[in-house]
């Protein structure tokens, strides 16, 4: 009777948890949301801010105007035209773009300058919408959260003092390798077939994102020549998936939707 009741206290903690399950329909599966996207807001709301603060912002009115201009297409396209987007063009020669909860993008002047196209860029902002309505944000939140309650439920369970402490000193690594990272590479991959999908709802050329890809991994070998690095590796210990790996998920994909 000592174990059961031992046992009682965490079995309830993971039904709540399990509680917080939800269908998404653009998904196709169920999402672990123990945290809710309102909350997120207000985070998102102060990183731009302080984004802006510290960074150098582009004050140039074409490159400005095209990222606007291609965004509203995609975040209309996505269902995301009912709240108000804000863009911004910054001054780093990386090829980087970023979405922030409260309906902030923002893209680089080293991605404007990787892109041959704008649908390659709309294939950049779609891939950004998708995980707005993917809800990665507060999934990943929610898994990391939950992680790390499951793991302090264990130890505290685990009868054996050694085995507790083994749990505790190296549980958060096998999350974090065995869950958490392979987890988020699995939402890159679903952000980038819902881009995909809205890039070509508006009126953009949906292959253009295996090109954007494959530039993005020429420029990522050429990076690693320079530095005395390998073009290749591994995705282990990366939240993101390897270009390859990228590009194979979006050839099949394409090939199923007939683009």
């Amino acid at each position: 009777m000592a174990t059961f009741r031992r046992l009682t206290l965490p079995l309830l903690m993971a039904a709540t948890l399990l509680g917080g399950c939800a269908y998404n329909a653009d998904l196709g599966r169920d999402q672990l949301l123990i945290v809710n996207d309102d909350s997120l807001v207000g985070e998102g709301e102060k990183a731009w801010a302080d984004t802006l603060r510290t960074s150098y912002v582009s004050k140039e009115p074409r490159k400005n105007a095209r990222v606007q201009a291609v965004g509203q297409r995609v975040v209309k396209a996505a269902g995301l035209a009912g709240r108000p987007w804000d863009y911004a063009v910054f001054l780093d020669e990386a090829p980087n773009a970023f979405v922030l909860p409260g309906g902030h993008v923002g893209v680089t002047v080293g991605l404007l300058a990787l892109v041959e196209n704008d649908d390659q860029l709309a294939a950049v902002i779609g891939h950004e919408a998708g995980h707005v309505v993917a809800r990665h944000a507060a999934e990943r939140i929610s898994q990391a959260r939950t992680s790390k309650i499951l793991l302090g439920i264990a130890g505290a369970a685990a009868g054996d003092a050694d085995f507790g402490q083994l749990l505790r000193q190296h549980g958060g690594q096998a999350a974090k390798f065995g869950v958490l990272l392979p987890f988020s590479r699995r939402q890159e991959l679903e952000a980038d077939k819902l881009g995909v999908d809205y890039m070509a709802r508006a009126g953009y050329r949906p292959r253009e994102a295996v090109a954007l890809w494959r530039n993005m991994r020429a420029q990522d070998a050429q990076a690693g020549q320079v530095q005395g690095g390998g073009a290749g590796g591994g995705d282990l210990g990366s939240t993101h998936p390897s270009d390859a790996v990228r590009i194979s998920e979006l050839e099949r994909y394409l090939a199923s939707r007939g683009w």
